[in-house]
């Protein structure tokens, strides 16, 4: 994920930052607690696309706070 996207990027629900997650290709935004996937490279950036993010991620995600 190319640095300087990822800095001007943010959710479209909480306004919030989005972080990287290599391991599932994916958007993170720890705020709304949603997973936004990446498809050929390109950031699908809509609630509707959207997974929440499992207990345990949101547990782990909190740990290292």
């Amino acid at each position: 994920m190319d640095k300087k996207l990822l800095d001007i990027l943010a959710c479209p629900v909480s306004k919030a930052p989005v972080e990287y997650n290599a391991q599932t290709n994916e958007l993170i935004c720890r705020t709304s607690g949603l997973a936004y996937p990446i498809r050929d490279d390109i950031p699908v950036m809509l609630e509707s696309e959207a997974r929440t993010l499992t207990t345990e991620e949101r547990l782990k995600e909190d740990k290292e706070s």
